[in-house]
């Protein structure tokens, strides 16, 4: 029997680094056995720079591991210029909608909410043109994130994607989203009222690729040297330094660990943060500012390195600001599972990763803003660094991981809602 053709439209993939490129990545990957699949992304451009290479054609098609890829050439971007960032996501939308023509017959069209709102108007289009069944998969719903972090203060726009991105839904065969609370986002935007047909399928993490590791692995140990870590309690922040966590005011908390303070046994505390982002040179100015000599700050990880700066925690971090519970769903605490350790969680009750935590004891959580709270929940890790209670904790993490949040679970949950429509 011939394989039905499937078609994803994917702003980035690999080699880019997007965490959405990623997971679409392995998606793709792990679907081949079921269907026959194509790509439409833009060439390789996630930083801002494009190689030569990809500098004189309009297309260029290539296959990896598998998968069809068709990319699109767009214009170089700075990310802190607002302008040359639209120019580029318009340019990849057009060229996505140009290269649907170039593509075959198609039984499925799969589309993900990136970039906000034209992500969905292309699965559309991308239906209309094939006349194929239309998979919307929802990672973070727009434009309830920019009203979440006040980003946009337009009624007017924020208004127009709203009425965009339902369309979207209604015009999907099938919504795929990525927590129980991200599903009530979606009853809530119908008001119950023909709510399009909505499944949930948690994100995942290869559990292959990131594991435990002995705390005397040498490559956690030379990361830990390199940093200043080693024989210190670490307390990691790992992943985006960008807009919608709250940093700025959980640094603040930090601060009332000063230099000196020691775990129950024996160890000196330290904060690290690991990554990049927007918010990155506020926390690093006030971090000099107030003299805070054990905080310190890690550059962003590669993929292949990031199982040794992860085992290097004792606990992590896994945050959101007030307001992004079902909007989004912080895909890092799949990582910090996988790696099995504790986290300190600082989320929206009822939000899908809280429930986790709390379903698996895997941490300690509580609201956005409960300032005190993260003080008390910081100092209980502190009073029991080393304890056996703590290594349970990052144990129950892993093993529910491994029952219900692997690749290979979620994949097929995937193949499955797609093959049932």
């Amino acid at each position: 029997m011939a394989k039905k053709k499937l078609l994803i439209y994917a702003h980035y993939y690999i080699p880019d680094t997007a965490s959405t490129g990623q997971i679409l990545r392995e998606l793709a990957e792990g679907m081949l056995d079921k269907f026959d699949i194509t790509v439409i992304c833009v060439v390789p451009s996630y930083l801002g720079t494009i190689e030569d290479k990809y500098k004189t054609q309009k297309y260029y098609e290539e296959e990896i591991n598998g998968v069809k890829v068709l990319r699109i050439r767009v214009p170089e971007f700075s990310k802190t210029n607002k302008k040359s960032r639209v120019k580029n996501i318009v340019s990849y939308f057009f060229g996505a909608m140009g290269a649907t023509f170039k593509v075959g017959k198609q039984d499925y069209v799969f589309s993900i909410s990136q970039p906000p709102i034209l992500g969905g108007l292309l699965g559309v289009w991308g239906k209309w043109v094939k006349h194929a069944k239309y998979i919307y998969n929802i990672q973070d719903f727009n434009p309830e994130q920019v009203l979440a972090v006040g980003y946009s203060k337009s009624k007017l726009i924020t208004d127009a994607m709203m009425w965009f991105d339902k369309f979207s839904c209604k015009r999907s065969d099938l919504i795929i989203t990525v927590g129980r609370d991200l599903v009530e986002t979606v009853e809530g935007r119908f008001k119950g009222k023909k709510v399009p047909k909505t499944v949930m399928i948690n994100n995942w993490i290869d559990e292959n690729e990131i594991y435990p590791l002995e705390s005397d692995n040498e490559r956690v140990v030379a990361f830990k040297k390199k940093y200043g870590l080693d024989g210190k309690f670490v307390i990691m922040y790992s992943g985006n330094i960008g807009l919608y966590y709250d940093l700025e005011n959980l640094l603040k908390v930090v601060g009332k660990f000063g230099a000196g303070t020691k775990t129950a046994d024996g160890r000196e505390v330290v904060f690290a943060f690991v990554g990049a982002g927007s918010v990155l040179k506020i926390l690093e100015d006030y971090v000099t500012e107030h003299h805070m000599e054990n905080v310190v700050f890690i550059p962003y990880q590669d993929k292949a390195d990031l199982i040794y700066s992860l085992n290097a925690g004792d606990v992590h971090w896994c945050v959101n600001a007030k307001g992004i519970k079902g909007v989004s769903c912080p895909s890092k605490y799949y990582g910090l599972a996988s790696a099995a350790r504790p986290v300190i969680g600082v989320l929206e009750s009822g939000s899908e990763i809280r429930c986790i935590i709390e379903d698996t004891k895997g941490g300690l959580c509580c609201e956005p803003g409960e300032y005190d709270k993260v003080e008390e929940n910081i100092r209980w890790f502190i009073d029991n660094a080393g304890s056996e209670e703590l290594k349970a904790m990052g144990a129950r993490s892993r093993e529910n991981l491994e029952k219900n949040l692997t690749r290979n679970v979620s994949v097929q949950k995937y193949a499955e809602e797609i093959l049932k429509l």
